[in-house]
């Protein structure tokens, strides 16, 4: 099992927007190959001193090359 991280900052008014983003970065990791068979997904997000600032989306997937 290997484990991809994938991150985005997050925007007043722009969250929308930067999931999309952060869904695309891992669909293209996911369409490039390699991935057997995703085992699960996990989204936390990262706070600072004035709220959310970030989110980061952790995915554990079978690689096909082991």
């Amino acid at each position: 099992m290997k484990i991809k991280t994938f991150t985005q900052s997050l925007e007043i008014f722009k969250t929308a927007g930067e999931l999309e983003k952060l869904d695309n970065q891992v669909n293209d990791f996911l369409d490039s190959g390699g991935a057997k068979r995703v085992v699960s997904v996990s989204d936390t997000t990262t706070t600072g001193d004035n709220g959310t600032i970030g989110i980061i989306r952790v995915l554990a997937y079978e690689d096909l090359r082991d």
